[in-house]
C-alpha cells in the first residue's frame, strides 16, 4: 500500500507543566479547545498531514508532561525529533525563566541541527502579563531561533507556528538531500529510495 504522505516529521512541545501545551496542539490537529484538559502524563502524540510545496507533510506532534518528577520519561524522546517547540505562559514569568533549562536539556539529548522554535502562549491574557513580548523576541534572538506570541483558547498564531517549523525542518532536510545529490537533479528524493545510505538518515530507539 502506497504512503499517504512524502515526509513525516517528528515534533516536540516541551515546557512546564501548565503552560498549554496539550491545548496547543489540539488547536492546530482539530482546532478545537478545551479549558478542563487534564495534566498530561508522560507523553501523547496527534498527527495532522500539511501540505507544502507541493508535498505531503505527515507531523506527528509530541506532548511530553512539564513536570520535573516526569523529566527522566521524556528524555529518550528528544531523540528522532526533527522540530522542538519551546512553550512558555506569557502569565507566568517562572515558566519563561525555565526555558533555559529546556534550551539546556535540548542541547544535552536532541540531534545538534534540530529546528528550534520559541512560543509565548496565552498572548490572549493580555491583563494577566508577566512576561513582554520583547523579552521573549530578546530571549529566541540570544539562543538563534525563531520566536511567536500564541493563545490556542483564541486561535492566535497556532497554525503559523506549526506550518514555519515544518517549513525550516523541510528546508534543511532538502538542503542536506542536495548535498548528497551534487548534480540536484532530484530534488525531493525520499531517503528510502537511497538504500546504500539509509543508515546515515534514520534515527532509531534502541
Amino acid at each position: 500500500m502506497a504512503k499517504s504522505y512524502d515526509y513525516l516529521f517528528k515534533i516536540l512541545l516541551i515546557g512546564d507543566s501548565g503552560v498549554g501545551k496539550t491545548c496547543v496542539i489540539l488547536r492546530f490537529s482539530e482546532d478545537a479547545f478545551n479549558s478542563t484538559v487534564i495534566c498530561t502524563l508522560g507523553v501523547d502524540f496527534k498527527i495532522r498531514t500539511i501540505e507544502l510545496d507541493g508535498k505531503k507533510i505527515k507531523l506527528q506532534i509530541w506532548d511530553t508532561a512539564g513536570q520535573e518528577r516526569f523529566r527522566t520519561i521524556t528524555t529518550a524522546y528528544y531523540r528522532g525529533a526533527m522540530g522542538i517547540m519551546l512553550v512558555y505562559d506569557i502569565t507566568n514569568e517562572k515558566s519563561f525563566d525555565n526555558i533555559k533549562n529546556w534550551i539546556r536539556n535540548i542541547e544535552e539529548h536532541a540531534s545538534a541541527d534540530v529546528e528550534r522554535m520559541v512560543l509565548g502562549n496565552k498572548c490572549d491574557v493580555n491583563d494577566k502579563r508577566q512576561v513582554s513580548k520583547e523579552k521573549g523576541e530578546k530571549l529566541a534572538l540570544e539562543y538563534g531561533i525563531k520566536f511567536m506570541e500564541t493563545s490556542a483558547k483564541a486561535n492566535i498564531n497556532v497554525e503559523n507556528a506549526f506550518l514555519t517549523l515544518a517549513r525550516d525542518i523541510k528546508a534543511k532536510m532538502d538542503k542536506k538531500l542536495e548535498g548528497n545529490n551534487p548534480q540536484g537533479s532530484n530534488q525531493g528524493v525520499k531517503i528510502t529510495e537511497q538504500p546504500k545510505k539509509t543508515n546515515f538518515f534514520r534515527c532509531t530507539l534502541l
